[in-house]
């Protein structure tokens, strides 16, 4: 099955509620979005209503992935930079793939779709983003062409005594991007 993206949809309730539900989903699997589960789709509703305010603002691009029946099953934010010394690069938050899909390439098609979709920004040369180690996920982006240019030790508290390191890590987007 092949995933259909697009970068800039319509924002409908059902989009609102596809996105609520699948960050929920990676969130409760174990995938590291910004909340710790257990979580519902209600304490996820609030902070995308930020990256929809954003996205009003024209600072926020969302880069939505559907499966054949259109149902919402891959999300990457592509967060413009405001500092005048920065806007040749941008930041790639909430990576996201349905727990159901992962492992077979849905993933790096949607850090290529990303990538693609930095390409078409006019100015922007890089795409920035950070990751929580100790969960693999530096692997995968490194598989991706991302390369690690920074690491904060013990940054991210998921719980009392369980710190991790935040990975910065960076793609020029001199070529495109290899799946």
């Amino acid at each position: 099955m092949a995933l259909t993206f697009e970068l800039d949809p319509s924002f409908t309730p059902a989009l609102r509620d596809g996105i609520t539900a699948l960050w929920a989903e990676v969130t409760n699997a174990g995938g590291a979005v910004g909340f710790v589960p257990p979580v519902t789709p209600g304490e996820i509703r609030p902070e995308l209503l930020k990256h929809l305010a954003a996205m009003e603002k024209g600072t926020v691009r969302l880069l939505v992935g559907r499966d054949e029946g259109g149902a919402v099953v891959a999300t990457a934010f592509l967060t413009l930079n405001t500092h005048r010394l920065m806007k040749h690069w941008l930041w790639l938050y909430t990576v996201m793939v349905h727990p159901r899909l992962q492992g077979q390439g849905h993933g790096r098609d949607l850090m290529a779709a990303a990538a693609d979709a930095a390409r078409s920004i006019e100015g922007i040369e890089a795409i920035r983003l950070t990751c929580r180690g100790g969960i693999g996920a530096d692997r995968f982006y490194t598989a991706c062409g991302y390369k690690e240019v920074g690491r904060v030790p013990d940054a991210i508290r998921v719980a009392p005594g369980d710190d991790r390191d935040d990975i910065i890590m960076l793609l020029p987007l001199g070529s495109p991007a290899t799946p």
